[in-house]
């Protein structure tokens, strides 16, 4: 099937269903290991000889679904699906990376993915330098000897900065090193990183893409478009001593990461996505178009409600003229800005905290992409693990509370919110 938008990828690709006993829903298959034809079967499946399904920490037929319906909305050459964004971005950087190696990051990135780079990943001996990514000459600076891969958020959170990606990617080209983008905010609905230099692009999926807050997942879609054949990634152009003497690039070509990162990521790290949430991602996959363009609106007329209110200092949404990033959301963005907005009380700290516990409508809980509202205070929760400084670089204020605004009718929402302006 020849598929090139969105909304028809969304519903249709990677799904054969004369390959499914012709059913139209994606099935579930619930297994953990699948039966050879015989030895020689199996020795060609373990060999590469052949492709198919060995065991579910590798691979699955609906994760498989998964997988390729990611790679055709994002337009990667593959996808391999985990547990968990998390397992996504370190299974992920510990496939690419090697003690020595060092990463030039944006300083503005999710709590957990700072301290991974921050302080987990050093202890391996893989260190990062943050920069502030709305200059993308802070990159080239950064860059050493042993610069090995630059890492953003191409919508941060909670920062909700909008990143001019074509000209950090021009930087990762001149640094010949791969540019990778979480893009878990924007997702690919409004926002396709590959299209603007990016040669990795991550997602959890439990945010927008599933969309329901039922199931964890995350993924890595590989644009294809590195050369890892720079003499700066020996283990993808030197016989590979974990599988057999395998030279990924000669072997592989422009797919080469995508094995790699199911050949040693999952099965040496074995984050793995089960299948019944790889099911459930699926459905969330297949409206994401139709979900992603009422969360921008619903955000973007609260936004700029909130700017009217009395009680509130401020209010940061790329969509409203007065966000600074308004320009390069209407290059990046043009289509909506999603569903996260963030604004600060006057009362600061501790009103932020009150304002919080009086929601009704508004969930109090650490997600975001929900169909339902959420809300958060970062620098009491999220962030609270970093210190001042490092919460300011990623855009996190005392007074800041972050809202994921859900579909639900927008008057109630503001209903709900006046109401807690009450509570002050």
């Amino acid at each position: 099937m020849d598929i090139q938008r969105l909304e028809t990828a969304a519903l249709h690709a990677g799904h054969d269903v004369t390959n499914t006993q012709g059913t139209r829903a994606v099935p579930i298959y619930q297994t953990s290991s699948y039966v050879f034809n015989n030895t020689e079967h199996a020795a060609n499946l373990f060999g590469l000889k052949e492709l198919g399904f060995i065991y579910t920490r590798l691979n699955n037929p609906t994760n498989q679904i998964l997988q390729e319906r990611l790679a055709a909305v994002e337009g990667g050459v593959g996808a391999v699906v985990f547990a968990s964004g998390t397992a996504a971005i370190a299974t992920g950087l510990m496939t690419l990376l090697r003690a020595g190696d060092h990463i030039v990051a944006s300083s503005s990135l999710y709590g957990g993915t700072f301290t991974l780079l921050n302080v987990t990943l050093p202890r391996l001996g893989i260190t990062t330098t943050f920069v502030d990514a709305s200059n993308p000459e802070e990159f080239k600076a950064a860059v050493q000897d042993n610069t090995r891969a630059f890492f953003v958020e191409s919508l941060g959170n909670p920062k909700l900065d909008v990143l001019d990606l074509e000209a950090i990617a021009e930087q990762a080209k001149a640094a010949e090193v791969p540019f990778i983008v979480d893009n878990t905010v924007a997702s690919p609905a409004l926002l396709n990183p590959i299209k603007h230099g990016a040669n990795l692009v991550i997602h959890s999926l439990t945010k927008y893409i599933g969309g329901q807050g039922n199931s964890l997942g995350g993924a890595i879609v590989d644009a294809g478009t590195f050369n890892w054949a720079n003499g700066k990634f020996p283990e993808f152009t030197e016989p590979s001593a974990g599988y057999h003497g395998l030279v990924y690039h000669e072997a592989l070509g422009a797919a080469a990461f995508t094995f790699k990162l199911i050949l040693e990521g999952l099965r040496d790290f074995g984050g793995a996505l089960s299948p019944t949430n790889a099911f459930n991602i699926i459905q969330g996959l297949e409206t994401l178009p139709v979900r992603i363009k009422q969360h921008s609106a619903n955000a973007l007329e609260l936004a700029t409600w909130l700017e009217a209110r009395d009680e509130v200092a401020w209010v940061n949404y790329p969509g409203l003229e007065s966000s600074k990033y308004h320009e390069l959301a209407k290059k990046y963005l043009p289509n909506g800005q999603s569903g996260l907005l963030t604004f600060g009380l006057k009362g600061g700290f501790e009103a932020a905290k009150k304002f919080t516990d009086a929601t009704k409508i508004f969930s109090l809980l650490a997600n975001i992409g929900d169909t339902k509202s959420l809300i958060i205070h970062p620098a009491s929760t999220t962030h609270q693990q970093l210190s001042v400084e490092d919460q300011a670089g990623a855009g996190v204020t005392q007074d800041l509370i972050r809202l994921s605004v859900g579909l639900e009718n927008v008057e109630d929402l503001k209903t709900d919110i006046t109401n807690a302006f009450s509570a002050l």
